[in-house]
């Protein structure tokens, strides 16, 4: 019998330049960039019935049997939810690539999963979208190793279908980046609205429907300027955080309203000051954003704003230069953008960085295309 030859995919992590919280809701948008850190998944034969997951931030491997519709179910019974625990994104997207096997009639092969991630420091995560990394890795990986050839939109969507399944709130900006790399404007879709598409009509049928409000287009990278980041040796909760914005019975108020126009013209002016390569501007925008932040984290209290990304962004500024938070805050990094000529603004940041506990990370923007 031949052997199937081992697929070997990676994907990388993601930093948001503007518009996080509001692109969560359905239609608005977003510019992030993919950063050179990966995960990364190998898919390969086993010897042995069923999925086989092995990962470097699980202690133990887990083995998964397939059902006839495309899922799985944990090996030996017991507590299905707790042997998800730190492999849920793994097995939702082992599960979408399944479901759409099912649904053409076409096996659900044995295999191994191994993940090694480049997005953690000693299993604590640097804020760079591991989930969403790992999400879009495995999706493709599996479905390279199942003989699917998927287009970036497709692999995409079932990414998307199965991070919907454990999060539907997220907006899957994440995964974006990590599907096309370089610098993108994203816009998301209704997650509720796909996965019901997908329950009532199947997996094939979500591939091809149109899917309101998403938008993903490639943008230049800045002209002229250096895009630093800073590690705040804090992990955060990005689930966490903004379930506490809607606790918090924002949504609908005049502070809301605000916010979401404001982030809206500061997103819109974002791209066009990238994709007329005017730096300035750019700059300009990006403090924006770090205001209205600061403004909705003063008003709404969610915390956001730590010492460490203050004394980030108070760093970059002091020197001409942009910085705020990447992400919805309270911790992982924070980005800043200067200009790239002037090294010893930049050797004196990086300083006042270290010196605030904020560790630089030596991190670029990803290029465009990085599934191989």
């Amino acid at each position: 019998m031949t052997r199937r030859p081992a697929v070997v995919r990676r994907a990388p992590g993601k930093l948001f330049i503007a518009g996080e919280y509001a692109v969560v809701e359905p239609g608005n948008q977003a510019v992030l960039v993919a950063v050179d850190r990966y995960i990364t998944v190998t898919v390969s034969e086993t010897g042995e019935d069923g999925v086989a997951v092995t990962s470097d931030l699980v202690p133990q491997p887990a083995r998964w049997h397939w059902r006839d519709d495309g899922r799985l179910s944990a090996d030996g019974g017991g507590d299905e939810q707790h042997a998800r625990e730190g492999l849920a994104h793994v097995l939702s997207a082992t599960e979408a690539v399944g479901r759409l096997l099912a649904e053409r009639g076409l096996p659900t092969p044995a295999m191994g999963i191994s993940v090694s991630s480049g997005l953690h420091d000693d299993g604590t995560k640097f804020g760079l979208g591991s989930s969403g990394a790992v999400t879009v890795a495995t999706v493709a990986a599996v479905a390279a190793f199942c003989g699917l050839e998927l287009s970036p939109d497709a692999r995409f969507r079932l990414a998307m279908l199965a991070t919907a399944e454990i999060d539907p709130k997220g907006s899957g900006g994440d995964l974006a980046a990590s599907t096309w790399g370089g610098w993108i404007a994203y816009r998301a879709p209704d997650r509720a609205a796909v996965l019901e598409l997908a329950r009532r009509h199947g997996v094939e049928e979500a591939l091809r429907a149109p899917w309101p409000g998403f938008e993903v287009r490639r943008l230049p990278p800045p002209a002229g300027l250096s895009l630093e980041v800073g590690w705040t040796g804090t992990p955060a909760s990005t689930t966490a955080l903004v379930a506490g914005l809607n606790r918090r019975t924002w949504r609908g108020t005049a502070s809301h309203r605000r916010f979401m126009e404001t982030s809206a013209d500061f997103v819109r002016a974002t791209v066009s000051a990238l994709e007329r390569g005017d730096g300035a501007d750019l700059l300009h925008q990006i403090r924006r954003a770090r205001r209205e932040l600061a403004r909705l984290d003063d008003e709404v209290g969610l915390g956001v704003f730590t010492a460490g990304l203050t004394a980030l962004c108070e760093a970059a500024e002091a020197v001409g230069g942009a910085a705020k938070p990447s992400g919805a805050g309270g911790g992982d990094c924070g980005i800043a953008l200067l200009d790239a000529e002037a090294l010893l603004d930049i050797t004196h940041v990086r300083e006042r960085w270290a010196m605030a506990g904020v560790r630089p990370l030596p991190i670029r923007p990803a290029p465009e295309g990085n599934q191989e």
